[in-house]
């Protein structure tokens, strides 16, 4: 049995988050199922333009103002100014073939309410939009990047390429603590969209360790850090506003230029799911990793 304290590294989990379509709000949880492809209902639907490509907050930032909530048989969806949306967990439409980056993939199309709702929320006023709310066929099968997992099939959906995205609380005070010498406000680890939030270590110890353990009732949960999560500029817009302003993406620029992704800034690992399907991941849990050296 893993004893988590002989690693160099003790950590517990201190947030948790699942973005159940992708680029729109996340939804924070007590506690949350492990899967193959990442947390349970993350990044399981997706918005799509007329060709079947995904949009995101990239061009269409009020995605931040969409929230949904999770209830026992479907999810709502909300938005200012629209009637709320019910989405069955158990209901799809016709199958579609759709774009994730330069993937595509299998999917279902979640009807003619869904489009109307997502097309009139999304669209700017005399430049009208035609969106559709698709769910991830999860008969389909997406890998990550091999290149970054060296070899390991590991599975994701609607994510940008892996299945979990860990930061930590010390990167973000990090990042505060330089905002405010500059005279900017403070911000939330909500604008970096992570799944598992880690407590108790120092800023981007997340980037320096090799396996993930989290010691949960079932047994070890294993995730396994692959890439840095090279950021765009999402984090550069207010969840709560959907306004952009450039300060948090200028300050990363500073100090968070990663030579493993051709000098992109970074903040957060992404990982892959290693050991610990169907394992329930709860706020609280011990983590622990030892240090990688390269």
């Amino acid at each position: 049995m893993t004893d988590l304290a002989d690693f160099d590294l003790q950590a517990r989990i201190a947030r948790l988050f699942v973005y159940p379509i992708k680029s729109c709000a996340g939804v924070e949880l007590p506690e949350a199922l492990l899967t193959e492809t990442g947390l349970e209902f993350d990044r399981a639907w997706m918005v799509v333009d007329e060709q079947g490509d995904f949009v995101s907050q990239r061009e269409l930032p009020r995605m931040a103002l969409v929230r949904p909530q999770m209830k026992y048989s479907e999810m709502v969806l909300r938005a200012p100014g629209m009637l709320a949306l019910h989405i069955a967990f158990d209901r799809v439409e016709q199958p579609v073939r759709v774009r994730v980056w330069s993937d595509e993939v299998a999917a279902y199309d979640m009807g003619d309410i869904a489009a109307q709702w997502f097309s009139d929320f999304l669209s700017e006023p005399g430049r009208p939009r035609k969106l559709r709310l698709v769910r991830f066929d999860p008969e389909h099968k997406r890998l990550s990047s091999m290149k970054w997992t060296d070899g390991v099939e590991a599975l994701n959906q609607f994510a940008d390429g892996f299945a979990v995205l860990v930061a930590s609380e010390g990167s973000l005070a990090e990042l505060n603590e330089r905002l405010a010498s500059a005279g900017h406000e403070a911000v939330g680890i909500e604008r970096f969209r992570p799944n598992i939030v880690l407590a108790g270590i120092e800023s981007h110890d997340e980037d320096r360790v090799e396996m993930l353990h989290t010691q949960t009732a079932e047994g070890i949960a294993q995730l396994q850090p692959v890439k840095p999560c090279a950021r765009c500029p999402i984090p550069d817009i207010d969840p709560a506003t959907a306004e952009s302003s450039p300060e948090v993406g200028d300050m990363l620029r500073t100090y968070r230029q990663d030579p493993r992704v051709d000098g992109a800034i970074t903040f957060g690992m992404n990982c892959i799911v290693r050991e610990g399907v169907e394992h329930l991941l709860k706020v609280g849990q011990p983590v622990a990793a030892n240090y990688r050296f390269d």
